[in-house]
């Protein structure tokens, strides 16, 4: 019998594990982006590190069972 991964299912996996990880990191920019409005500060910067979080997971789109390992690892 052979053993076989399901390509998709693995991604969705990956998927998940990095909404996991990325939550609390954009919960505290959210707390970091209120505080920059209530005083006028610059928030260019908070907008763009919430954006790279935000798009972590199409990293996982395409890749290999391995690579996906090395995705999911890397973020521990």
């Amino acid at each position: 019998m052979t053993i076989t991964v399901n390509n998709t299912k693995a991604t969705e996996i990956t998927k998940e594990a990095i909404r996991v990880y990325r939550k609390p990191l954009l919960e505290a920019l959210d707390v970091d982006y209120t505080r920059a409005v209530e005083v006028n500060g610059d928030t260019s910067a908070i907008v763009a590190s919430k954006q790279t979080l935000r798009d972590m997971t199409a990293t996982a789109d395409g890749k290999s069972v391995d690579e996906l390992k090395a995705i999911v690892e890397g973020l521990v």
